[in-house]
């Protein structure tokens, strides 16, 4: 007997996120996920070490007050201004839940991330997706396209994702202004930015209709952990801190590790300042390939597989996965020629350049090479 027949119809007719690769077996090189090249606060270590496991057998700080007041400090703005997530993927869920009512309309641009429709869909709402102008910024017409479809909330993610593009403050501020509903500024990237000007939690907590979704996932390392948050006036906050969160959705060790891995400044900017030198030498040895390489102001790198190379993107990804590295590969119509590549250590990047160097001039490569 199909399950189906027990589904709200929305969901039956759902297609479920994709993740990438999380391989276990064997070893990977994994430049596939955007996760950290490098291990989160030392300080972290420490903690765990001295862990009091007697602390379990309680429930957590419901509100995860701590980690809040810790990201407060560090963003200069009231806790208020905070809510903890289980990862950033919570916080899109909540702001669906809260604040889009079913049938109503979500706006986003594409292509974005792959989530937004799902949980979107989930929320039974409606979808408005804008195509982004061929280098990747907002077309002109956005903010009177999400108007047009009354759009309860909107999506951007910046830096974009794949393309790495930033979105400057100016226009995002004159966007929230333009639109009706919640704008959501997804900052899961942000940390990688040159710019340290850029800085928009001023902007969004001074704001009607502003949030922004942080993770540690990426620039902290503990994509693992999964702890995110959001940052915005707190007539946003407040309803799904208190009224539609999941009770205790932060365990006590979640909490105690975001806390000092967020706490550890100097130490999450230095690893943010070699993945941007680490990404600008990627970059030129890409190009250096023949690839053609998006400026991007995240971890990761866009490359697109020019119409000369020998081989598509789709046969390139596969080539490197079968020598146990592992890149992005999308089918949708706008990046089927496109490899979205994380940047890794050092040898991470050398090993990739190696063999793609290798398929590419046609060389015949055995996986143990």
């Amino acid at each position: 007997m199909s399950s189906k027949r027990f589904e709200r119809q929305n969901i039956a007719k759902l297609q479920g996120y994709v993740p990438g690769e999380q391989p276990f077996n064997a070893p990977v090189i994994k430049l596939n996920t955007n996760e950290s090249p490098y291990p989160t606060s030392p300080k972290v270590q420490e903690a765990i070490a001295s862990f009091a496991i007697e602390s379990l057998r309680r429930y957590p700080q419901p509100t995860a007050d701590r980690f809040r007041s810790t990201a407060a400090s560090v963003h200069q703005v009231a806790r208020e201004n905070v809510i903890a997530t289980r990862g950033g993927d919570e916080l899109l869920r909540l702001l669906l839940t809260t604040f889009v009512d079913p049938g109503a309309c979500v706006g986003m641009t594409d292509p974005t991330y792959s989530l937004y429709p799902i949980l979107t869909a989930i929320q039974d709402a409606t979808i408005a997706s804008i195509p982004l102008e061929a280098d990747w910024s907002l077309p002109q017409n956005f903010s009177s396209v999400i108007t047009e479809h009354q759009c309860q909330l909107t999506f951007i993610v910046n830096p974009h994702a794949p393309s790495g593009r930033l979105i400057d403050a100016e226009t995002l501020r004159v966007l929230a202004s333009e639109i009706e509903g919640i704008l959501v500024i997804d900052e899961a990237y942000v940390d990688f930015v040159s710019d340290p000007a850029h800085d928009l939690t001023q902007l969004a907590v001074n704001s009607d209709n502003i949030v922004l979704l942080r993770t540690l996932s990426k620039g902290y390392g503990l994509a693992g952990l999964r702890v995110g948050y959001g940052i915005g006036p707190q007539h946003l906050i407040e309803p799904m801190l208190h009224k539609t969160r999941d009770s205790y959705n932060l365990d006590v060790i979640s909490q105690q590790l975001a806390e000092v891995a967020l706490a550890d400044q100097a130490y999450a900017k230095s690893v943010w300042e070699q993945v941007r030198l680490s990404r600008s030498d990627l970059c030129r040895d890409l190009q250096a390939l023949g690839l053609q390489v998006e400026a991007s102001e995240s971890n990761f790198l866009l490359a697109t597989v020019p119409p000369e190379c020998p081989l598509s993107a789709e046969t390139l990804y596969e080539g490197l996965k079968a020598r146990h590295i592992l890149v992005r590969y999308f089918s949708h119509d706008r990046l089927q020629d496109k490899l979205r590549i994380t940047v890794g250590t050092a040898q991470d990047n050398h090993q990739l350049l190696h063999y793609l160097a290798a398929l590419i001039q046609g060389e015949a490569f055995s996986a143990s090479t």
